[in-house]
């Protein structure tokens, strides 16, 4: 039995691959919009936090093939910090967005390609990290990186409906 959730959706994480990491996320968004909230420095800092406790003071997006991205992220107790960045691969407005990530230290460079598909007023968002080798693969999981992102997709289905005027 699935845990219950105060959500009406769940992140949904698997590993077609040895080298990849998918998940996938409906929300009830249009897809520009769910686009917008992953392309613009405003709305990313207030969703795409991970678990509660944690800020982004830095979000920088530069959105264009070979602008670069950089996010730090900090425990509001200030105990701890870490940042991540790329560049942008590929930019299809409002359906497709691939760059790289990376996260500093020996992690190794990992690839993003984000899709977002609409129907009936709602978004399926997926993305898809591929990562050199199975071993950065389960390397970068093994940090908790599902279950942020997870509670981050549930800080995104709280922020829609006021990015749409509800």
């Amino acid at each position: 039995m699935a845990p219950k959730t105060a959500h009406k959706y769940t992140t949904e994480f698997t590993t077609p691959s040895d080298r990849e990491l998918v998940a996938v996320r409906l929300v009830d968004a249009p897809r520009t919009l769910v686009w917008d909230a992953h392309t613009k420095p405003e709305h990313v800092r207030r969703w795409m936090l991970g678990p509660e406790g944690w800020s982004m003071p830095v979000c920088e997006i530069d959105l264009r093939p070979g602008g670069r991205w950089r996010y730090v992220y900090r425990k509001d107790d200030g105990t701890e910090q870490f940042e991540l960045g790329g560049e942008f691969r590929e930019i299809v407005p409002p359906e497709r967005l691939v760059h790289t990530e990376a996260w500093g230290g020996d992690f190794a460079e990992a690839l993003d390609t984000l899709v977002l598909t609409e129907k009936d007023g709602r978004t399926t968002i997926t993305t898809t990290i591929q990562f050199p080798d199975k071993e950065a693969r389960d390397r970068a999981m093994g940090t908790g990186m599902t279950e942020g992102w997870a509670q981050s997709h549930d800080k995104l289905d709280q922020l829609l409906p006021a990015l749409m005027g509800r």
